[in-house]
């Protein structure tokens, strides 16, 4: 295929990550620490639990939006195919409750804010560089594809370039399947290790 159509289910996968994980690293602490809305919000009836479930909600929310949009402008270009393409939202708010969840974790460790540059270096961006998204990941030697496929990003970008143009591998539910067992894993995680900052 032309690079241009492979390229493109790429950057709606990015858009994915990178949304949510901003979303729920930056944007968490800022409002975890300086803003104190999480103290002011824990002060009504509701929970930690509460405040951090929908911290991870409003980053894959948003994932969802800004995803769509590239969605859109991937659609109008021509650069995509009906009807497998209706179907990216759904695996944009999935995976975005993933990186979401991986995200809240990293806010209830990080000493300060600019410790987010080490997740955003160490995992980010090899995630963005080597997951399928820029080049096939055949390219690269077989341990390299061997690692690619722990990334989460290889998977949400596989299942999206394949709906994008309307192949159903069965390997299709083996990467949701993976998105879905992660989410659940770091969902808890990060709920619990946020409880233990907030209370401490």
């Amino acid at each position: 295929m032309d690079y241009i159509k492979f390229l493109a289910p790429g950057l709606i996968a990015i858009s994915i990550m990178y949304s949510a994980f901003f979303e729920c690293t930056y944007g968490s602490y800022v409002r975890m620490h300086y803003q104190k809305t999480f103290d002011a919000i824990i002060t009504t009836p509701l929970t930690i639990e509460d405040v951090i479930t929908g911290e991870i909600l409003w980053g894959a929310t948003k994932s969802l939006v800004n995803s769509t949009i590239v969605l859109g402008v991937v659609v109008v270009a021509g650069l995509a195919d009906f009807p497998g393409i209706i179907f990216v939202p759904f695996i944009a708010f999935l995976s975005g409750l993933m990186f979401a969840s991986v995200a809240m974790i990293f806010t209830a460790i990080v000493p300060n804010i600019d410790s987010f540059n080490y997740p955003f270096f160490l995992l980010i961006t090899p995630m963005f560089l080597f997951s399928g998204t820029f080049f096939p990941l055949s390219v690269l030697p077989n341990w390299g594809q061997t690692m690619a496929q722990i990334l989460p990003l290889t998977h949400t970008t596989t299942i999206v370039r394949d709906l994008s143009f309307n192949i159903y591998p069965p390997m299709e539910l083996v990467g949701i399947l993976y998105i879905a067992v992660l989410t659940v894993m770091t969902f808890y995680i990060s709920v619990y290790m946020m409880k233990r900052r907030l209370i401490n």
